[in-house]
């Protein structure tokens, strides 16, 4: 590429950046500023416009005030920029601001063989502060060039705490008891549920910015970087797993429902929209990898506000957009997230693995008033703690409080407002 366009591209990107609001302060920012003295490269990775570059601002702001290289490469004027152009954009940022040994680089999977320049500066004495939102092809890059030199950090959208400040709403340490806190408390949970995290679409409460999001993954994200020819059946899968948060399916019979000749070409495309952190795929648990390999899946998304701006016919099922705030909760802080079925098939939502031998079970409905409901979760979690000799479960509801003493064993119910707040698992 020309510098004179590289040089246009980092005044003008340098100049939209002044005045920004840097917004609330992300639950990930201490995490990304502990590993600032390191050397390793700090990666951000996330779906689009979930705040990966104000956090970038935040840690500006914290840690180096000035002296840093920014730059990023979602913009429409990059769309030839390869690996050899860094040599360019170098000597614009040395003509520009002289030498610096610290970049921030947003959106960089955009560029093949982006780590080459990263590594290579690395050994140089440079530090890199990278985000993107494609988790696949960081992933693959990371390991084949920046293996043991690098940091990654997930960043979702916000989780309840943070819209509660981003709302300017502060929490008492007592809040459960005091009735009118509780009371405002459990207003915000309920927008919060229906709109979920998407900071912009928050700022400005426009359903097509959601939209926006979900078209840029489709044909910029996926389209455009696979080379896809036919965008309809694309496109029909991507609405259809967003129409079916909280429940299961098969590659073979979702090939059947939307008329697709391979089970292969299904389980590509949902890895794709997996990679851009649309949605997520939860498996069975198994001892056995091969069971959990070839099980049903289960499926949720990663903003319910995002799931509701798209899908055709949502379900308007409270349980399911409780479930889905569950798992991203979840998904914050585990890696292994599962559903379980019991020897008589009855279903727990979520078992959470943590080490070989920690699990634990969570159950989420809506409420637990109706007999039948009641019965079908608590007999469900019970026969599941007895097959994996456990004493203690969850179950999260929308406002119900209580314990649960049944054969020896204890079942914890809370609302999900407060279990999202108080940090607490069971």
């Amino acid at each position: 590429m020309q510098k004179s366009v590289l040089k246009e591209v980092v005044l003008e990107q340098e100049h939209d950046r002044q005045g920004l609001d840097s917004g609330i302060p992300r639950n990930v920012l201490d995490a990304v500023v502990k590993y600032a003295s390191l050397p390793h490269a700090i990666v951000v990775s996330g779906i689009r416009r979930c705040g990966k570059s104000t956090l970038l601002r935040q840690v500006l702001s914290k840690h180096y005030k000035t002296g840093v290289y920014s730059f990023n490469f979602e913009d429409e004027r990059l769309v030839d920029f390869s690996a050899e152009d860094f040599n360019s954009l170098y000597e614009v940022f040395l003509e520009l601001y002289g030498e610096r040994k610290v970049f921030f680089f947003d959106e960089v999977q955009n560029v093949p063989q982006w780590e080459t320049f990263v590594r290579r500066m690395q050994e140089k004495g440079c530090k890199f502060f990278l985000t993107g939102s494609n988790a696949s092809l960081l992933s693959r890059e990371l390991g084949t060039k920046l293996t043991g030199r690098n940091i990654n950090i997930e960043l979702f959208p916000f989780s309840f705490d943070e819209f509660l400040a981003f709302q300017g709403f502060e929490l008492s340490k007592n809040f459960m008891s005091l009735t009118l806190e509780r009371a405002s408390l459990k207003k915000y949970f309920a927008q919060y549920l229906e709109h979920g995290g998407m900071p912009e679409y928050l700022k400005y409460q426009e359903p097509l910015l959601l939209k926006r999001v979900y078209e840029d993954i489709l044909y910029r994200d996926i389209v455009a970087r696979y080379g896809i020819k036919q965008v309809k059946p694309l496109r029909e899968l991507g609405l259809y797993l967003l129409s079916n948060l909280g429940t299961t399916f098969s590659y073979n019979n979702l090939k059947k429902v939307l008329g697709l000749g391979s089970m292969n070409t299904i389980k590509r495309y949902a890895d794709f929209f997996e990679n851009s952190y649309l949605i997520f795929l939860v498996g069975k648990f198994s001892y056995s990898l091969k069971s959990q390999f070839v099980g049903l899946k289960k499926i949720y998304c990663i903003d319910n506000g995002l799931a509701q701006s798209v899908a055709f016919a949502f379900s308007r099922n409270k349980g399911k957009f409780l479930e889905n705030l569950v798992f991203l909760e979840l998904r914050r802080k585990f890696p292994e997230i599962y559903y379980y079925k019991t020897s008589n098939n009855l279903e727990v939502d979520f078992l959470i693995r943590s080490g070989k031998k920690n699990l634990s079970l969570i159950q989420v409905t809506d409420n637990l008033d109706h007999e039948k409901t009641r019965n079908r979760e608590i007999n469900a979690l019970l026969k599941a703690m007895n097959e994996l000799q456990l004493k203690t479960a969850l179950i999260l509801t929308d406002d119900t409080q209580e314990e649960i003493l049944q054969d020896g064993k204890s079942i914890v119910v809370k609302p999900v407002y407060q279990w999202l707040l108080q940090n607490s698992f069971v």
